[in-house]
């Protein structure tokens, strides 16, 4: 029977539920602050609706039909429920929680992410998280289109629809274990610093002989600490391979790099979007 009330007024329901409670329109409109002729429009509505008397009238008061008994005891379990939903969403709008998206390459993560999230996860536990690696372009574009809430991406491009919160400065440049440049380079190829730093290089007269390439910014800091070869790093990755990392010595090229969180701007206005962007600002 609830279910054919889904077009009415919820008003109507609690104000019949009253009307049933104390057995009199002018006492029940006092109760609920209403006007008596307002109190018995809905009672009217609802008796539209179901097509049925729901109250037998006289000058004491009244009484509840078969049918309005019915709905009575129908109507109590109804209204209690609603108020469990509407405590629901109001503790949802209030404590942090929801499932959200981030973007970010897995050199990014791995370097901030661990430090910054495992306490907001653990403070807000109704919080879930999922974390997709990409490069930062693509994931640029998969905020604005709304495939990802949030990014942390380096260099954006600009967008009327993003909101970019700038973390961080950085160098990408070259790093090694020796002074001079080795004959073999070790990069990410579809990093857009990769390729400009190898064709900076490559005008200034310097050619690599070899080459070994991976989308780990992480394995080729590894690889190039242990010997491998000249490796093309983001200068907070390479630090903290140090001492067995060093920029080598030159006029090399280098490119300023900035840490950015992305999010668009008609969204990711709910306590559990404020929480992580919180969280993720902290990264700076």
């Amino acid at each position: 029977m609830i279910d054919r009330f889904r077009s009415g007024s919820h008003s109507d329901l609690i104000y019949f539920a009253e009307v049933a409670r104390v057995g009199n329109i002018s006492r029940s409109a006092e109760r609920l602050g209403i006007a008596q002729p307002s109190l018995s429009a809905a009672i009217v509505r609802l008796e539209q609706r179901l097509d049925t008397a729901l109250l037998i009238r006289s000058k004491s008061g009244v009484e509840l039909t078969r049918d309005g008994k019915l709905l009575a005891t129908r109507i109590r379990g109804f209204l209690l429920e609603w108020d469990s939903i509407e405590v629901a969403i109001k503790h949802e709008r209030e404590e942090p929680a929801g499932r959200f998206t981030l973007g970010c390459h897995v050199s990014i993560a791995l370097n901030w992410l661990p430090a910054h999230l495992p306490g907001l996860l653990k403070r807000w536990p109704r919080l879930e998280l999922e974390i997709s690696h990409d490069l930062s372009r693509r994931i640029t574009e998969q905020v604005v289109s709304h495939r990802l809430d949030f990014g942390l991406v380096i260099n954006p491009v600009r967008h009327p629809d993003l909101v970019l919160i700038d973390l961080g400065k950085d160098v990408f440049t070259f790093w090694g274990r020796d002074e001079s440049l080795s004959d073999t380079v070790l990069y990410d190829p579809d990093l857009l610093q990769s390729q400009t730093l190898l064709r900076k290089l490559e005008k200034h007269g310097h050619r690599f002989t070899h080459r070994f390439t991976s989308s780990s910014l992480d394995l080729l800091g590894r690889m190039s600490a242990n010997g491998a070869g000249t490796a093309i790093l983001p200068s907070h990755l390479a630090l903290q391979m140090r001492p067995s990392l060093r920029k080598p010595r030159g006029d090399l090229p280098a490119l300023p790099d900035t840490l950015c969180l992305a999010y668009r701007a008609d969204a990711q206005r709910s306590p559990g979007a404020r929480a992580l962007m919180s969280a993720l600002k902290a990264i700076g």
